[in-house]
């Protein structure tokens, strides 16, 4: 017998996900590995912090734009 976790389904919210799942991750993550080529020097890595606080900026106006077409009653 599987567990409903194990089914791989969507979570219920979109909040109930998890981070890595985030289409922003990839950003996240380069952000990450060019502080830690350049030794935390975040001067060189202001391109990736942008690229990924757009992503970010566009993940929040989609979730809010799912959220306002939800019915309260449905």
């Amino acid at each position: 017998m599987s567990s409903p976790r194990a089914q791989s389904q969507a979570p219920p919210y979109a909040s109930a996900a998890r981070f890595a799942d985030s289409m922003c991750y990839a950003h996240y993550t380069a952000s990450l590995k060019c502080l830690e080529e350049f030794n935390s020097d975040k001067s060189k890595c202001q391109e990736h912090f942008d690229v990924y606080k757009e992503c970010k900026k566009k993940e929040r106006e989609a979730r809010l734009e799912r959220n306002r077409s939800r019915s309260l009653f449905s």
